[in-house]
């Protein structure tokens, strides 16, 4: 493909600046009014959709032998979406979460996680195997029938991939991790808190990790907290965790012995429903930058957007003290606008933010598109921001 900034198109993709010339989201504040309002200096952006690519992966009828089946199952042939991304061997790769065609609604199919490589963030390379999938092994209980959803991928610095992602028995979602040296062979370690507190909080519902992370050297690394690997997660709620080796979990408690709270719902925003945390936090020289996923309320969220839609936040947290917010969007700076965003599984309208890749000196954000196809906007904006060393 050609310089990728010859295709991108200068679109700015609301939120930063809040502008918004959809049909679909009505009485959005006028221009006039956001221009008052100066750009936050802490916030990553702004994510420009790429002209005339998007969306980079759409289904496709592939097959495997399903260990879990015992068949061949064309595993991908309903939705792609909400996908993690990373850097290897100087390419994007891809995760990306597929179902297959086994029943119809939300969350009844069988998901796995699919392979998809990139030289130039848009054109992908696809596996024909998935790489990670329920069935044929000790985590059956915890993973079948729904499968393995929604994953988040971070690196450390010598090149080991950590996956945190959904095991759904379609009885509680758990959230669960795996371990790979080369994104296709994956090592299953279960369930992320089952070893913390007594296996407390290991049969409670847990989804959405995104692990801390830093720009070294060229490239997004994991990092630490006071010696300790750290990360968000929680749907409801932004909660944390710490470990130490990556795939021990520890949530962090507040002072009644429950799991603390970082940043909750609000009424009357674009999140007043869910706080669920996007791809991995990245510590700038502002302090750590949290993305996550808003879903609006149907009686008390921003009435500026649709009920139910899922729009994109960030939070702006103390680097010494992580679970100190010290900014937070007011309005998303990422939503629904393509048609491809707004129809599909989930047509209240759904961008969906997992992947985050450091490319090129530049910010790939991939995302998932109303439960059914992934997209792709880029940052290049970042100089000022990350601690790029």
């Amino acid at each position: 493909m050609q310089n990728i900034d010859i295709k991108m198109k200068l679109k700015l993709i609301v939120g930063l600046i809040g502008v918004l010339s959809l049909s679909s989201f009505s009485t959005l504040p006028s221009s006039d009014d956001i221009d008052k309002k100066p750009q936050e200096s802490w916030v990553i952006g702004p994510f420009l959709r790429l002209e005339g690519v998007n969306p980079v992966l759409v289904p496709q009828p592939t097959s495997f032998h399903c260990p879990m089946r015992k068949e061949q199952v064309k595993w991908e042939e309903s939705d792609v979406f909400n996908p993690a991304a990373t850097v290897k061997d100087g390419k994007i790769v891809v995760l990306y979460r597929a179902e297959d065609n086994s029943a119809q609604g939300i969350g009844k199919r069988t998901s796995r996680i699919g392979y998809a490589e990139s030289a130039d963030g848009v054109t992908m390379k696809r596996l024909d195997s998935p790489v990670l999938f329920p069935g044929g092994d000790e985590f059956e209980s915890i993973e079948c029938p729904g499968g393995c959803e929604d994953p988040r991928v971070a690196m450390t610095e010598d090149g080991l991939y950590v996956m945190l992602y959904t095991a759904w028995n379609r009885k509680t979602p758990r959230l669960a991790v795996a371990t790979s040296k080369d994104l296709k062979n994956w090592t299953k370690h279960g369930i992320a808190f089952e070893k913390a507190y007594d296996g407390r909080f290991a049969r409670i519902a847990t989804k959405s990790a995104s692990i801390l992370t830093k720009v070294k050297g060229g490239k997004l690394v994991i990092d630490k907290v006071d010696g300790k690997y750290f990360m968000y997660w929680g749907e409801y709620a932004v909660h944390a965790a710490t470990s130490d080796n990556l795939t021990d979990w520890y949530p962090v408690l507040d002072e009644n012995n429950e799991l603390l709270k970082i940043a909750k719902p609000r009424n009357g925003y674009f999140d007043s429903q869910m706080t669920e945390c996007g791809p991995p936090a990245i510590r700038t020289k502002q302090g750590i930058v949290l993305m996550y996923n808003g879903k609006n309320d149907k009686k008390r969220g921003d009435v500026n957007y649709p009920a139910g839609a899922y729009c994109a936040g960030q939070l702006l947290l103390d680097s010494k003290d992580p679970y100190k917010v010290l900014g937070r969007l007011d309005k998303p700076f990422f939503m629904p606008e393509a048609p491809f965003e707004k129809s599909g599984q989930y047509k209240d309208g759904t961008v969906f933010i997992e992947g985050l890749a450091y490319y090129k000196k530049k910010l790939y954000l991939y995302y998932g598109c109303a439960d059914s196809k992934v997209a792709v906007a880029v940052c290049d904006d970042i100089k000022g921001l990350l601690k790029v060393k």
